[in-house]
């Protein structure tokens, strides 16, 4: 119980969060995977664009093993809210997702099932087959608590209307981080009823973590040491981000926290978004993006750098949950091939284990969805540590005051290391 309340303490500080790098939308809905019974394996997620495809895996799972399952759905802003409690009283859900910013925590504090014997022991799951990064954002102290689900990588979606009345070609593998600066400097009104870009303090994964690693720089070192961001090469690539993005063609702060990007991008007012794979559902379905729009690679710094932050999920269980064998069974079935293939090819996400991801292009065939793919080929992991969670809130509010220049962008990444390194030691 001792460390339960430390947990309550630690996401009592973190739980002031962005929906941007989370991967979902918010809406709370359930469904059943077979029929509703007592015995029946409890499932919460927090993007109900997925549910509709997990759901049939679900129903797939049931018919092979006789076990019911009731997916729940919880708004990300809420989800965590609902860990918290459930690790306090008991009530966790059987089966749930973990995301990196909080698995080191929920990790440490022995909340999820330790599946290092079980995956051992198992002709389904071998740990080679899925990205070792994603892999490795579920493991701690030599155990596994997760089994990969998915991975999501960053790319740049782009109104076709707008760039065809503004005379600009289309944005293609050729581009650089200038060329895309020049191209939203156009697109941008003087009277503010368009902008060329859109990206707010809060998107990192989605944002300026991008570009800080193709210019060189870095927001956590190899050893997981020291932060980077008072390193020449990311204050550098900051300043470009302020200089030639953030006071040229981006709507203002206070604008972007009213109106998250996809609504900016979904109703004309933005050119250009950098959106991870998570969007692609929503996107498929807004009738003005799936009629206007398009999806390309990053741009490329100018020596030819061109690299995405990624992220996955994981498939995790309470570990002093009532049904930890038929959870495990879940799980287990969850990373298999053939679950996972499914997933890509009816278009839930692209999925953790490798080689299975290739016919999720065919989702949505109005989008490029190729362009996710290719940017497998330099990814860069999503930076963690132990108290992620706190120190990166915390570097979106002083990019907040940065981005409204309550302070200079040099002064908010010394500010953001200086702070950030403390937390580390905490660890």
């Amino acid at each position: 119980m001792k460390k339960n309340r430390v947990l309550s303490t630690i996401l009592a500080a973190a739980l002031c969060t962005s929906l941007a790098a989370c991967g979902g939308s918010a809406g709370g809905n359930s469904e059943n995977a077979g029929n509703t019974n007592s015995n029946a394996l409890s499932v919460s997620i927090w993007d109900n664009n997925q549910l509709p495809g997990l759901k049939s895996i679900m129903d797939d799972f049931t018919k092979e093993t006789g076990i019911a399952v009731e997916i729940q759905v919880v708004p990300w802003d809420q989800y965590w809210t609902l860990l918290e409690a459930g690790a306090q009283g008991g009530t966790l859900p059987d089966v749930f997702w973990m995301h990196s910013n909080y698995s080191q925590m929920f990790m440490r504090n022995d909340i999820l099932l330790d599946l290092t014997d079980r995956i051992s022991q198992s002709d389904v799951i071998n740990p080679e087959n899925y990205y070792e990064d994603i892999l490795g954002l579920y493991q701690y102290d030599g155990k596994t608590y997760a089994i990969p689900k998915d991975y999501d990588t960053i790319a740049l979606w782009y109104n076709k209307t707008m760039f065809d009345e503004a005379g600009i070609s289309y944005p293609d593998e050729t581009w650089t981080w200038d060329t895309f600066a020049e191209a939203a400097a156009k697109l941008t009104d003087k009277d503010n009823s368009q902008y060329g870009f859109a990206s707010p303090a809060s998107y990192n994964q989605d944002g300026y973590y991008n570009l800080i690693y193709d210019m060189g720089g870095y927001i956590l070192n190899e050893d997981k040491s020291a932060s980077g961001w008072d390193a020449p090469e990311t204050i550098a690539a900051m300043n470009w981000w302020y200089d030639n993005l953030v006071t040229v063609c981006m709507p203002t702060q206070q604008m972007m926290g009213e109106n998250t990007t996809d609504v900016l991008f979904s109703s004309g007012r933005s050119a250009m978004t950098l959106q991870g794979s998570w969007m692609v559902n929503a996107f498929a379905e807004n009738e003005y993006i799936a009629a206007n729009a398009d999806v390309a690679v990053l741009p490329m710094a100018n020596d030819g750098t061109r690299k995405t932050i990624y992220n996955g999920l994981g498939w995790a269980a309470c570990a002093e949950g009532s049904n930890t064998e038929n959870a495990w069974k879940l799980l287990e079935y969850l990373g298999s091939e053939e679950a996972q293939r499914k997933q890509a090819e009816i278009g839930v996400t692209m999925s953790a284990y490798m080689g299975t991801s290739d016919k999720w292009v065919d989702c949505a065939p109005d989008f490029n969805l190729q362009a996710y793919l290719d940017m497998t080929e330099d990814m860069i992991i999503r930076p963690y540590t132990a108290n992620t969670k706190i120190w990166e809130d915390y570097s979106q509010q002083v990019m907040v005051r940065a981005y409204t220049a309550e302070i200079t962008m040099e002064e908010a990444c010394k500010e953001i290391a200086s702070f950030m390194n403390e937390k580390m030691a905490e660890e």
